[in-house]
């Protein structure tokens, strides 16, 4: 399963603005796309797509993020979403 890190840039981190932004991007990706933070477990891991899951997830500025996903189209999807939480959200 392709997996990715991201850095959380957004000054908030995955809170409000940010985590709508990026439930969206996730949701509208031809894969289900998982996040969790760096260190837990795969099974712990939740829906990108849920900004219910993200803000859940408390991920803070600067904080690392494991993305998951599998299928077609599973690497570009991942790709983008990683550009997306290394922009602060917060600045645009």
């Amino acid at each position: 399963m392709p997996e990715r890190t991201a850095t959380i840039a957004s000054r908030s981190g995955l809170h409000a603005r940010p985590a709508a932004l990026f439930a969206e991007a996730a949701g509208e990706q031809p894969v289900e796309v998982t996040i969790a933070m760096q260190g837990q477990p795969a099974d712990d891991a939740l829906d990108a797509a849920s900004i219910l899951s993200l803000m859940t997830l408390g991920a803070a500025k600067g904080d690392v993020v494991v993305l998951r996903a599998e299928g077609d189209g599973a690497d570009a999807a991942l790709d983008a979403l990683v550009a997306l939480l290394e922009t602060d959200l917060d600045a645009e």
